[in-house]
């Protein structure tokens, strides 16, 4: 076949140009990347030669050749190998979600070494073109007969042809720019370079990486040594290399398991949330090993889902070595690891929690929402989960969320419920009516803003023996210094019958001592569905029935007086629908709500106005 010239996609090319431009001052990362493409290559054929005779291969390794004269370097494997189309998809596309936050992220971060991004986004291939001229890519996937031979120099095009003396695996030719020290770019033909490289990076790597007859790496599987013997150093290396982040790992965990069934896990905590975390098919960051034999990535039956932020290794020592995720699901002894796994997690976050303040705060900032998610399914984890989550709270700060320990503590003389609201914002919630005799009586209410936090508190019934009550829903029985006598109750009586009949849109009307300076609000009964979750249903394509909620007055209110008065006096008036489709709609903006007619609200609203000008 002729050779045929392909453009990149468009986000590709942008990439591309920022690689080109060298934007980091680590250009090593390079080899790094290369190693761990090869390494994944080599995992992935080694689990398909479990299944498929054809595709088994003795020898599986990494190597490395340098060429001084020539002025390049090539990684090759004898991995999986790649298809024509997987190498357009995978090469000449970028084809995965969060591609415009990466490029915004790789912008933003130029010149900060803090902030290397090249492997977090998945396409570490592209950080050669920090180094290269250009790059050629030779490639044959295991179990077919011709390969492919990929080429471009970074200007926005790429050639493809037929290689029908292309072995089976990849191997990836750096053609290296001249060497410029100022500008941190190295003689990567240097053996002593490379060594370092392999040596810093890629030590860990579970098969052999070799230069000529050398092995570079030391392959020792880094969770089976006692972590006196390991540097800090190294798990951030290993962690990076698991998760293709750039930071260090906020947290190491290493277990190990012995008797009846053993395993070793080391498992990382990462500072930062990856981008797919909420997203469907994101990945989840546990690879099973057995007998030090990689099996399987993506392990979702290893940990819950409200943990899949966690990176790391599982190795079994007796579990098969051609286990499927069907029998993953319902082997005892993955369940055991999985249940073990997540009291370590949990455990490891309330120690942080006790002790770290600064560390802790920066993980609940980062993946606080979803571990909430773990309150939504069965109850076995709900205590741990409850006692190391935080929320923001009227008795602290906006950068000092308090632990549901902490709210039981300060809470008042006779107080038997945990108070919250949940709303968009902790400004919206901060000013919505249903705080005002909490602010009156300084009872503290915490404000949960996260779109989770609609659903578990439906799921979740009490922390500590205290139950959870909403501060808009049902009725909220605060000490008051006027209490809604029955003699004040009746003479509201006609004015809360007719308000009844005449808006469509409430169950009931009542008067409440919830409110201080606002004339009215609107809640939920004690069963009823919340705004907020009634959005959130119909966004997911699930119907609901319109829900009608109830509207409290203040009594207090000259409003909500006058009114009154003005029903005794002319029930008849038709000003007084009006008024009351007022009094409704402002309740219903004051929580910020949306109203069914924003026009007619407007005009009412204009008209009255005009009559006191």
């Amino acid at each position: 076949m002729s050779t045929e010239t392909l453009e990149f996609q468009a986000e590709a090319r942008q990439l591309l140009q920022l690689m080109v431009h060298s934007i980091y001052s680590n250009k090593d990362i390079f080899l790094r990347e290369l190693i761990s493409n090869a390494s994944d290559a080599l995992d992935k054929r080694r689990l398909a030669g479990l299944t498929d005779d054809r595709l088994r291969a003795d020898d599986l390794h990494i190597g490395i050749e340098a060429d001084q004269e020539s002025r390049t370097l090539t990684v090759r494997d004898n991995g999986i190998g790649m298809s024509r189309d997987e190498v357009v998809g995978l090469i000449g596309t970028i084809a995965r979600s969060g591609t415009a936050e990466m490029l915004r992220e790789l912008r933003e971060s130029k010149g900060k070494e803090s902030a290397e991004l090249i492997g977090q986004f998945g396409v570490g291939f592209y950080s050669t073109f920090m180094v290269a001229d250009s790059v050629t890519l030779l490639t044959r996937k295991a179990g077919e007969e011709t390969g492919t031979r990929w080429q471009s120099d970074g200007d926005g095009t790429y050639t493809l042809e037929t290689a029908e003396d292309a072995p089976e695996g990849t191997s990836v030719t750096v053609h290296l720019r001249p060497k410029d020290e100022e500008d941190a770019l190295y003689d990567y033909t240097d053996e002593r370079k490379i060594r370092e490289i392999v040596k810093r990076y890629s030590d860990f790597i579970s098969y052999p990486v070799k230069l000529g007859e050398d092995t570079l790496n030391s392959m020792k599987a880094l969770w089976a040594r006692p972590r006196s013997e390991v540097k800090d150093e190294e798990y951030g290396e290993f962690y990076r290399h698991l998760s293709h982040d750039w930071t260090d790992p906020l947290e190491t965990i290493q277990m190990r398991a012995e008797g009846t069934f053993e395993y070793e896990a080391l498992l990382f905590i990462p500072a930062r949330a990856p981008h797919d975390l909420f997203q469907r098919d994101g990945r989840h960051g546990v690879q099973l090993y057995v007998k030090r034999v990689f099996i399987m990535e993506d392990s979702r039956e290893l940990l819950p889902d409200h943990l899949r932020f966690v990176k790391g290794v599982v190795d079994a020592a007796d579990l098969s070595l051609n286990i499927s995720r069907e029998i993953l699901q319902q082997d005892r002894h993955i369940q055991l690891i999985r249940r073990r796994l997540a009291k370590k997690v949990l455990s490891t976050i309330k120690d942080l929690m006790k002790n770290d303040t600064e560390k802790y705060r920066a993980f609940w900032r980062e993946f606080g929402p979803v571990v909430k998610e773990g309150l939504l399914g069965g109850a076995e984890d709900h205590k741990a989960i409850l006692d190391i989550a935080s929320f923001a709270s009227t008795a602290t700060p906006a950068d000092e969320p308090t632990g549901l320990a902490d709210y039981v503590a300060r809470m008042k003389d006779g107080q038997d419920k945990i108070y919250f609201m949940t709303g968009e914002s902790r400004a919206q919630v901060e000013n919505s009516p249903h705080m005002e005799a909490f602010k009156a009586k300084e009872y503290e209410v915490l404000l949960l803003t996260d779109p989770v936090d609609e659903i578990w508190v439906e799921a979740v019934q009490e922390y500590d023996g205290k139950e959870f009550q909403s501060a808009a829903r049902g009725t909220v029985d605060l000490p008051s210094d006027e209490e809604l006598s029955e003699e004040k109750s009746g003479a509201y009586a006609p004015l809360l019958t007719w308000l009844g009949e005449t808006l469509d849109e409430v169950q009931d009307v009542r008067l409440t001592s919830r409110l201080t300076s606002s004339p009215a609000c609107l809640v939920n009964d004690a069963d009823g569905i919340t705004p907020a979750l009634e959005k959130m249903y119909k966004a997911m394509g699930h119907g609901t029935p319109p829900v009608k909620r109830i509207l409290e007055l203040n009594p207090q209110h000259p409003l909500v007086s006058g009114l009154r008065v003005a029903h005794e006096q002319r029930a008849a008036d038709a000003d007084l629908a009006e008024t009351a489709e007022l009094l409704y709609g402002t309740a219903l903006l004051a929580e910020g709500g949306d109203l069914s007619d924003p026009a007619r609200f407007a005009k009412l609203l204009a008209d009255r106005l005009a009559r006191t000008v």
